[in-house]
């Protein structure tokens, strides 16, 4: 539906005035701290994605996505009976079945979730991407981060993304797909509320903000122009697509600003592992050291 995006104009001064005033909020407090951070916690897409990843490092990490909290910190908090664990681990293709493997021998259902469709560059056929896909569907994992082309953005071919996309979506078959739009790499927030809606228009169940591997990754202005755009999309059709910032996301600060941020613009309903997700290496142990 190109008519949605042909007139979008994107108040790129008020955005940042706005952004700069998220960055002050005052943080929540005591016990409304720790429970926020608990439900930051259970949003946590747990990602290991190095390039000297072992089948070691990735048992390790699905234990601590197992237990994200020490037990006597959440003992303390008489949470340790509530069953806490991250939303998701998320790795490359080739360690899915590692990440499978490890989460069913600890007898738990967290969900695998796999970069694909030529992480992270995007530079790759789209035959070869789907087929990516297939693979990473086919060894277990239950969720899938594509990634678009950004030189489809930059030159216009709103009609082009859209069918990537849409494969992209049907070669997920009955798994989840985010869709990565890695936003610093769009050149204007227009592009990024445009190439948030064609994803979705695609199929996506998730559009998320970056790879990770990006000079400039997840920011508040650029969150609000995607939640914006997943706001309006909602009224549009009553579809609900779901939110996931990654990439410099480090302190429990920020964690709790997005959770809020999510909560100003989308509402109570999209602060759950099915409709918002941190993406984050290294944010579990300062959450733990705030708790």
């Amino acid at each position: 539906e190109l008519g949605w995006i042909s007139t979008v104009h994107v108040n790129r001064p008020a955005v940042v005035r706005h952004a700069e005033r998220i960055k002050k909020w005052r943080t929540v407090k005591g016990n409304w701290q720790a429970a926020w951070l608990l439900k930051a916690v259970t949003c946590v897409d747990l990602t290991t994605l190095s390039g000297d990843d072992t089948p070691s490092n990735v048992r390790r990490l699905c234990f601590k996505a197992k237990h994200p909290i020490r037990e006597d910190l959440l003992k303390a908090l008489d949470m340790h009976d509530k069953d806490i664990t991250v939303g998701a681990v998320c790795v490359y293709p080739a360690r899915v079945t590692d990440a499978v493997n490890a989460l069913k021998a600890a007898g738990c259902n967290i969900p695998v979730a796999s970069v694909a469709a030529g992480f992270p560059s995007g530079q790759t056929p789209l035959e070869t991407k789907l087929a990516e896909i297939k693979l990473a569907v086919e060894y277990g994992a239950r969720e899938i981060d594509i990634v678009i082309s950004r030189s489809l953005v930059l030159t216009g071919q709103w009609e082009g993304l859209y069918e990537e996309i849409r494969q992209c979506r049907e070669a997920c078959g009955e798994a989840h797909m985010k869709t990565i739009l890695a936003t610093g790499e769009l050149g204007s927030l227009a592009n990024v509320y445009k190439a948030s809606m064609i994803a979705m228009m695609a199929g996506s169940d998730f559009i998320k903000t970056s790879t990770g591997k990006e000079v400039e990754n997840a920011t508040f202005p650029v969150g609000v122009v995607m939640m914006r755009a997943i706001r309006e999309f909602y009224w549009q059709t009553g579809n609900k697509v779901g939110f996931k910032p990654a990439g410099g996301i480090r302190t429990a600060k920020e964690a709790i600003t997005w959770l809020m941020l999510v909560k100003e613009e989308l509402g109570v309903e999209w602060l759950t592992p099915e409709l918002f997700r941190l993406g984050a290496s290294s944010l579990l142990e300062d959450i733990e050291k705030q708790v």
